[in-house]
């Protein structure tokens, strides 16, 4: 059994509506040191793989099929052994 960490982030090219309004929201909040936000998605898949190539591999086609838009985001993956 493994489980598969998955961060999901728009690309830099692309506006961040979300972003923009907690950066707002932080800066009416007297944070006005925080200079940028990014608002992403994370996301703990777990995989019943036989071994670590086979559960990337899955993890790999879940985004690429469904948890992340290719042409506006990018993601990572880790991969750690439940065993």
């Amino acid at each position: 059994m493994y489980k598969a960490e998955i961060k999901v982030t728009l690309r830099p090219s692309i506006l961040d509506p979300k972003g923009k309004a907690s950066l707002h929201a932080l800066h009416n909040l007297g944070y006005e040191d925080i200079k940028q936000t990014r608002i992403g998605k994370f996301i703990e898949l777990e995989l019943n793989a036989s071994s670590e190539k086979e559960a990337r591999e899955l993890a790999e086609k879940a985004c690429e099929k469904l948890l992340a838009n290719p042409v506006m985001e990018d993601y990572s993956i880790t991969i750690l052994n439940q065993a």
